[in-house]
């Protein structure tokens, strides 16, 4: 995951920035680099590959500086090359970018007329040379980033320095990550406050919108050209409270996290709205014979595998099974040759998965069957990967917190990638599809973080869960795993009651349950089911039960007595299990504060099952 260093000081902040993007490996990258101010001029050094190879460089060009950025990227558009990483340079501007500017092409083509000449594959050079052009109107780097920001469509966190402001440092957050680590005669930004540990242990978070400007004793933060103030913030010495940031739980943060986790996932396959060349290459001979997939899993993993069922025959036309892990383990299941064997699991220890995927290879083995395996996990040193053919990395970073949240997100957006890479090996995808699918992928960051918007509008909602005993979550389509998903993270950390059900299985039982003191949670988006699921809704309030519903802003669907709107972005239909998973999870999360409930550890519950 891309990562975001910077710092304005007295002394030399080269080992500084150095070793804050070591701190930030755990993220994810392919190549590093850094910019330095010093004596009028901008200092470079980038390398492909471990930031180690950056510090090596570093120390033999020897440069120092008291002013300066540093960034590890996760190629997106763009190869992972040296031109390709950051920060990157335009006259006296250098800058470092985490996150996707949606409208790079078009700024690219304007900036191109202008006659600036790119030397990179990437969006963010665009900024750099915004902000140059910029600077030709006025003296200010503050002010040119002011008339830049607004150009710019996506989620983004910039770092921004100029030769001519050697006490300077601007930066931005919008939609991804930023703090700002207050020091003594210094100040730095990072796109995480462990990066920043070693060196201070208070800590500004920005908010979204926030452009700020530091230099070594001064920090102004501005919304909308204005003034503002954001509290300092002293955090305990210990990493896994620091960890929390602002956050009270890690699985708020989680939440949060999940517009990065998901940009970061998906950058590893995708260049523009293309699937990269090199992306699964070493499986596309596999990728060749299969005939069908069966996807094994637990829990919240499972539900991820029930939605991607869905994209597998209807985008590519390749059968899919899906099967809890516990249950297929046990049942003595036909094993078929030319059958992609799919695990998902987050920590890839999760033992049932794990007992499944040995079990079936002993058996092919067994009966001489060629048969391919895979994993999509979190965890890059498990033994699901090291047992598996191949493997696909879902690039969330930690998760703490028990109940998943950004892994479950970030599977998803695997799964798609997956789905995309086979119908592309086998061809029963054309490449428009592939296009208009991989631009909605890089939309869904920006999408969820306007989802999060609506956390003030859930908290309310929430308030009314808080004496219920029970609880029924309702979807139709794609939106049927996640009703399942939702009422597993309402139960699992609240303790009520709940169960998800395909909206259409109502009147097969489950209206029996409804009554005045019986919550039904409806996930509606924009799809060709959204008629019927009115009908659902209509069937549930005949009986006296109060809906709360996460609909499409398009929908139609409008708060009345007993029926609780909270407005969903629009997204494509495909792409919307991936966002109508967060107003749940958030749902769940405040209930379970409001009913004082150990959020990150709930009872029972461990985050890896590693026992039967």
């Amino acid at each position: 995951m891309c990562g975001i260093v910077g710092g304005v000081a007295e002394r030399s902040i080269t080992s500084i920035l150095i070793e804050g993007l070591k701190r930030l490996e755990y993220r994810g990258y392919d190549s590093a680099g850094l910019a330095l101010v010093s004596q009028g001029q901008v200092l470079r050094e980038r390398r492909v590959g471990k930031v180690a190879n950056l510090d090596q460089a570093v120390k033999e060009s020897n440069i120092t500086g008291s002013l300066g950025i540093a960034h590890t990227r996760w190629a997106t558009h763009g190869k992972p090359t040296e031109n390709n990483a950051h920060p990157h340079i335009s006259g006296d501007v250098a800058v470092v970018h985490n996150g996707i500017i949606e409208n790079y092409q078009e700024l690219k083509d304007d900036l191109q007329a202008l006659g600036y000449v790119f030397t990179s594959q990437t969006d963010t050079e665009v900024v750099a040379h915004l902000v140059n052009d910029a600077l030709k109107t006025t003296p200010s780097l503050l002010e040119a980033v002011k008339k830049v920001v607004p150009k710019l469509k996506g989620a983004y966190a910039l770092g921004i320095v100029h030769t001519s402001h050697p006490d300077e440092l601007i930066t931005v957050r919008e939609g991804s990550p930023l703090v700002i680590g207050v020091g003594i005669g210094e100040n730095f930004i990072s796109s995480d406050q462990l990066a920043l540990l070693p060196i201070t242990n208070r800590f500004i978070y920005l908010e979204e919108g926030d452009i700020a400007r530091l230099t070594r004793n001064t920090i102004e933060v501005f919304v909308d050209g204005k003034l503002v103030e954001r509290p300092v913030k002293e955090l305990d010495a210990t990493v896994s409270n620091a960890s929390k940031g602002e956050y009270k739980h890690y699985m708020l943060k989680e939440i949060y996290e999940q517009p990065e986790a998901i940009q970061q996932t998906i950058s590893q396959a995708l260049d523009g709205n293309t699937l990269r060349a090199d992306f699964l290459k070493d499986a596309v001979v596999d990728f060749e014979k299969i005939q069908q997939v069966q996807i094994i899993a637990c829990g919240t993993s499972y539900h991820a595998g029930m939605i991607a069922k869905y994209w597998f025959e209807q985008l590519i036309d390749l059968p899919c099974q899906v099967e809890i892990a516990s249950e297929f383990r046990y049942r003595l299941p036909v094993v078929v040759g030319n059958t992609l064997y799919l695990c998902i699991s987050q920590s890839g220890e999760t033992a049932d998965t794990l007992a499944a995927l040995r079990d079936t290879q002993k058996r092919a083995a067994a009966k001489g069957l060629d048969i391919s395996t895979m994993a999509i996990c979190n965890v890059a040193t498990s033994s699901m990967i090291r047992e598996t053919h191949h493997s696909l990395l879902t690039l969330a970073g930690p998760e703490i917190g028990v109940a998943s949240t950004k892994a479950f997100t970030t599977q998803l957006a695997a799964l798609m990638l997956l789905v995309l890479k086979i119908g592309t090996v086998k061809n029963t995808i054309s490449a428009e599809q592939i296009s208009t699918i991989a631009a909605e992928l890089w939309h869904t960051p920006k999408v969820i973080l306007d989802t999060l918007q609506n956390n003030n509008s859930i908290l309310r909602l929430s308030e009314l869960f808080v004496e219920k005993q029970h609880c029924l979550f309702l979807g139709r389509g794609t939106q049927f795993p996640i009703a399942l998903e939702g009422a597993l993270k309402l139960k699992e950390i609240s303790y009520i009651h709940a169960e998800g059900y395909a909206a259409g299985e109502l009147k097969h039982g489950p209206l029996a349950l409804v009554d005045n003191d019986m919550p039904v949670v409806i996930l509606a988006p924009q799809d060709d089911m959204l008629d019927k699921l009115k009908s659902n809704m209509e069937e549930v309030q005949a009986r006296g039960g109060e809906l709360f519903v996460f609909a499409d802003e398009n929908s139609g669907i409008t708060s009345k007595d007993r029926q609780h709107v909270v407005a969903v972005p629009r997204i494509s239909p495909i792409l919307a299990p991936i966002v109508y998973s967060v107003p749940v999870q958030l749902l769940s999360y405040h209930v379970a504060v409001l009913r004082g409930t150990d959020v990150d550890q709930p009872r029972n519950l461990a985050k890896s099952v590693t026992v039967e």
